[in-house]
């Protein structure tokens, strides 16, 4: 950790990143809630990669070494926490669901980061409340470590429309479909199925942010038809993807 970045306080604050605009690998002492106002922002770990679109806030924990990237023009928004205040009890990187008064909170709090008295305190208190009260969602992206599963993986990030099962997959990374399948649970934590359609939403999200059609996202990440990504991303995110691409 000693060659990585390391920043002592997380910044509380508001700013705009271009289209695949990052920034480096950093850790810090406290910890922080990454939002996107509008693109998508994605944070990887050495555990894998969390992505999140305007309706999905990320927790990075305290000491968590962690790199963010834009998918689309961004509008980020930090806010730093003392390692001493930890309204989620999390230990790990997760996503959130952020209702709309939340997204309010963050924005205002984030809008004037400087600003001090009654008034912000009061504020930061009832984002708190929120940030209790905020479900988690598994937008994560596990990344592997097995050279096998790793070689299934790359294969998908590629061409994530590649139809292929499991089994024929495996024929590329020298193993077995059972192999591959225990490894997937072992490893990642999900099936993988469950992996390939997180995997698919991930780049619908980046390519929805760059501005492609709703149709070519579809056919270009797999889906079978445009109704049938329409209905994953809406169950996904709580919106489609029509509504996501006027927002980014």
């Amino acid at each position: 950790m000693s060659d990585i970045r390391h920043t002592a306080q997380a910044a509380t604050l508001a700013r705009t990143l271009a289209a695949g605009e990052g920034i480096d690998a950093h850790w810090h002492d406290d910890h922080q809630i990454v939002y996107a106002g509008a693109g998508v922002v994605a944070v990887t770990t050495e555990a894998g990669t969390w992505f999140a679109p305007g309706t999905r806030a990320l927790w990075v924990p305290a000491g968590c070494v962690h790199a963010h990237r834009a998918h689309g023009r961004l509008d980020l928004h930090l806010l730093g926490l003392p390692a001493t205040v930890n309204p989620l009890g999390l230990d790990t990187p997760t996503v959130l669901t952020v209702s709309p008064l939340l997204r309010e909170l963050i924005l205002a709090h984030t809008g004037d980061p400087d600003a001090d008295g009654p008034e912000r305190r009061r504020l930061r208190a009832v984002l708190l409340d929120q940030l209790r009260a905020s479900p988690q969602q598994p937008v994560q992206l596990p990344a592997p470590t097995d050279s096998r599963l790793r070689a299934v993986c790359d294969v998908l990030h590629r061409d994530p429309a590649d139809p292929r099962t499991l089994a024929a997959l495996g024929g590329e990374a020298g193993a077995g479909e059972r192999t591959l399948s225990r490894l997937f649970r072992r490893e990642l934590g999900m099936t993988f199925p469950q992996w390939r359609t997180q995997l698919r939403l991930y780049h619908a999200l980046r390519m929805l942010a760059e501005g492609e059609p709703v149709t070519t996202v579809a056919h270009r990440c797999g889906w079978a038809s445009t109704s049938a990504f329409i209905d994953v991303f809406r169950r996904a995110f709580g919106y489609t993807p029509g509504t996501h691409l006027r927002r980014a």
